[in-house]
């Protein structure tokens, strides 16, 4: 068994197989996800999403963070608050975070390795982070 935060392998999986630039996204249980799972034409679907709230957006965050070097993220611009301050919740990212668009975020999307699927219903609760490099 693993002695990470990260428990679930198939996500693991995903993590451990990416380069830099490549994208992860995690999103709330409404964000649409592109058809064309694990093929060329569309990201992986990895559909966490068991009830409201489970699990938490923050909670599958911190798993990734724990195993994903980040080096920049996206967030939508509806999530930000007076005079475009980010959201709190993009405060354990430790990497330039620029907000977008929620139409341009879901355009990202498309060229991700997976979208992960929380139970998140929290609107515009998405994320979309680039790998970085250890070195």
């Amino acid at each position: 068994m693993k002695r990470t935060l990260l428990l679930h392998a198939e996500l693991s999986r995903v993590i451990a197989s990416m380069g830099h630039g490549d994208a992860l996204v995690i999103g709330d249980a409404g964000l649409p996800i592109p058809d064309a799972p694990q093929g060329p034409g569309g990201p992986q679907r990895i559909d966490l999403a068991v009830s409201r709230g489970v699990p938490a957006f923050d909670e599958v965050l911190a798993a990734v963070l724990s195993e994903l070097q980040v080096e920049r993220a996206l967030v939508a611009t509806e999530a930000c608050g007076a005079g475009g301050a980010l959201p709190a919740w993009v405060a354990p990212v430790d990497a330039s975070v620029q907000a977008v668009s929620h139409e341009d975020l879901k355009l990202a999307t498309r060229g991700a390795r997976a979208v992960v699927r929380t139970g998140e219903f929290t609107p515009y609760r998405n994320i979309v982070l680039y790998a970085g490099v250890v070195f």
